[in-house]
């Protein structure tokens, strides 16, 4: 316990930078996602082949070759940012292919005779997709876009391996001021806890608001 209490500001620290990153790559992530889902049935071969190597790049590339890609590899190119600004874009880029194609599974189980209909009143493409076809498909994908998130927020724990302040990172500074390891991980074990249980419980409402009846 003391290990907590001796250190609550390092703990806070870490909590709150985990949360930030969380927060800001989920957001990336749910954008991206919306815009590669939209481009993957869109009726435009080009933006169909877009969605689609992106899908493929990201989900077939490690998350910590992606960091070092990011975080090292963008710099080179005149791109200078703070760390934490590189790790969200890794972050929210690499679920952003894992939440298109949660979206994509939901639009796909919408009726194609939706689709026509609204076409038939004369709407376009965006116009269909925005108000016909994702209001529908977004009941069906609520339960795996939070599974998404919340892996995303276990994810985020790699950015303490390239100087930025999240949880996990906080175990190098209380092992070298000499701590039990044991004890200064359960703690950093329970802060993950209290966020993924919260992400939980915001997609349980929206379950349970707008999802699918069962």
């Amino acid at each position: 316990m003391n290990v907590l209490t001796d250190n609550f500001s390092t703990y806070g620290e870490g909590f709150l930078g985990t949360v930030e990153l969380t927060v800001y790559a989920s957001l990336l992530a749910l954008a991206l996602g919306f815009l590669m889902a939209s481009f993957r049935v869109a009726p435009v071969g080009s933006f169909r082949a877009i969605g689609t190597a992106w899908v493929t790049v990201l989900r077939n590339t490690p998350l910590t070759l992606l960091f070092f890609a990011v975080l090292l590899g963008l710099p080179r190119f005149g791109l200078v940012l703070p760390f934490k600004v590189f790790a969200v874009l890794a972050l929210g880029c690499y679920t952003s292919a894992f939440i298109c194609e949660a979206l994509r599974s939901g639009i796909n189980t919408v009726p194609k005779g939706q689709g026509e209909a609204a076409r038939s009143l004369g709407m376009n493409f965006g116009q269909t997709l925005s108000n016909v076809v994702l209001p529908q498909a977004f009941r069906s994908v609520i339960p795996p876009v939070g599974s998404n998130l919340i892996a995303l927020a276990k994810n985020s724990a790699i950015a303490g391996a390239f100087s930025v302040t999240e949880l996990l990172g906080t175990y190098k500074t209380l092992n070298e001021l000499g701590y039990s390891i044991i004890w200064t991980f359960v703690w950093i074990a329970l802060g993950y806890l209290i966020i993924t249980l919260a992400i939980s419980a915001i997609f349980n409402i929206l379950e349970k608001r707008w999802g699918v009846a069962r």
